[in-house]
């Protein structure tokens, strides 16, 4: 069953509450949260008073991935805020085997992000310890960025490495998700698409959840 995690980075802030409450209603299954910090990536997102109001409001799962640099400083910030799934960027860890244990000591789900240029195989060593792997399908940064063709065949070798290494980790794609792309994507092997722009610059971003699910799963 594919999991539609909209992201929040996408909504109107300027009504928040009621783009939480659209969520909430809808099919999804996460809600996904981009932190960036202007350093590790060229954008800057919201802080910790905006992921508070999600969290309060929000009664899915809340998928927080960082963008940020040094992201051991606030794992138990973003515990304390609710998160129950916290991806950290590969390219970000110097020591990424104590970041996911740390992760993991608060009982949050522990992920690794890769950025588009990044091989699956540096995740060799950790896959066995991760909740989930994302695939970045864009370089990070932005929304509303073209799909990148390659995506399809990186999802597969991490679908691949995952069952070699008997791992329970979910894979996660994110950036250029839309209907013309959601079935080809978890065919290969992703379990949880984050869709942006796709679903809250729709007409009907609610009808769009069930056709982007509806899509994943035929």
């Amino acid at each position: 069953m594919a999991i539609i995690a909209p992201s929040i980075l996408s909504a109107d802030f300027g009504y928040l509450n009621q783009d939480i409450d659209l969520i909430n209603n809808s099919e999804a299954g996460w809600f996904h949260i981009d932190i960036m910090d202007g350093v590790f990536v060229p954008n800057i997102s919201f802080g910790f008073p905006i992921l508070e109001a999600v969290n309060k409001k929000a009664q899915k799962i809340k998928d927080t991935h960082l963008m940020i640099v040094n992201p051991d400083r606030y794992i138990e910030t973003f515990h304390k805020l609710g998160t129950n799934y916290l991806t950290v960027h590969y390219e970000a860890c110097t020591h990424l085997h104590r970041t996911i244990q740390a992760i993991k000591l608060t009982g949050m789900k522990a992920g690794v992000a890769l950025n588009p240029h990044t091989n699956i195989h540096l995740l060799e060593d950790v896959i066995t310890d991760l909740d989930l792997v994302l695939i970045m399908s864009v370089n990070p940064g932005f929304g509303g960025q073209k799909f990148i063709e390659n995506t399809y065949k990186k999802i597969a070798n991490t679908k691949d490495l995952i069952l070699q290494k008997e791992s329970k980790a979910l894979i996660q794609v994110d950036g250029g998700i839309n209907l013309d792309n959601a079935k080809k994507l978890t065919e290969v092997g992703a379990d949880v698409l984050v869709a942006g722009s796709t679903v809250f610059n729709a007409k009907d971003p609610m009808q769009m959840i069930h056709d982007l699910k509806q899509k994943a799963e035929s």
